[in-house]
């Protein structure tokens, strides 16, 4: 007798945290006075699903006209409107698409490191990326060469022996362009609700 008006749902409608996928709202123009921010038409494609097997996400960065989310054990590069067309050899041809986020892809250069669950840690300056990955105890670069686990570089063990003990802990990053370093404070005990600006003390 035609589309209904109104409907029930059969299961019960509650909250879901969805912890491996994105969700996106309509679009904001300034320039047209377009404000769709408040909408969210799930008939239309705006969510964005990741590979659980990575784990949860906990940071997005923008990098360019791309977005990096950095998840538990994988870092992720995400297309932004335009999607990858792979060739037979394998190589991907990028193509504009209407898509808000594309394919999700990982570099060869990424490797297999995440941010295990301390995004406190991240700092970016001047299109380098720092953070750490407590699970793996490395402290890690990403730059335009791809991904390198600096703390390689003569405090191997001491990263391992106090990242991975203390993974739990609030471990904050932070990037001093005066001294041109990355310096991390770590081991404190609780995590906070919110993020603090904090002074950080073991420079790398």
């Amino acid at each position: 007798k035609g589309a209904k008006v109104s409907t029930t749902f059969e299961e019960e409608y509650q909250e879901e945290n969805v912890k491996t996928g994105l969700i996106f709202s309509g679009i904001y123009n300034r320039k047209n006075g377009v404000n769709r921010l408040n909408q969210f038409i799930i008939a239309e494609p705006i969510t964005k699903d990741l590979n659980p097997e990575y784990g949860s996400i906990q940071l997005l960065h923008t990098r360019d006209s791309d977005v990096i989310a950095f998840c538990e054990d994988k870092l992720v590069k995400i297309l932004a409107n335009k999607d990858a067309l792979f060739n037979a050899d394998g190589n991907p041809n990028l193509v504009s698409t209407n898509l808000v986020l594309g394919q999700a892809v990982i570099p060869p250069t990424f490797g297999a490191y995440g941010i295990s669950k301390n995004p406190e840690s991240f700092a970016a300056f001047a299109g380098d990326m720092y953070f750490t990955d407590a699970n793996r105890g490395t402290v890690l670069k990403l730059g335009g060469q791809g991904l390198s686990p600096i703390s390689y570089i003569g405090m191997e063990g001491y990263f391992k022996d106090n990242l991975f003990d203390y993974k739990d802990s609030f471990n904050v990053g932070g990037y001093d362009p005066d001294n041109n370093e990355y310096v991390l404070s770590m081991n404190q005990a609780a995590k906070p609700e919110a993020t603090p600006r904090v002074s950080c003390t073991s420079a790398i």
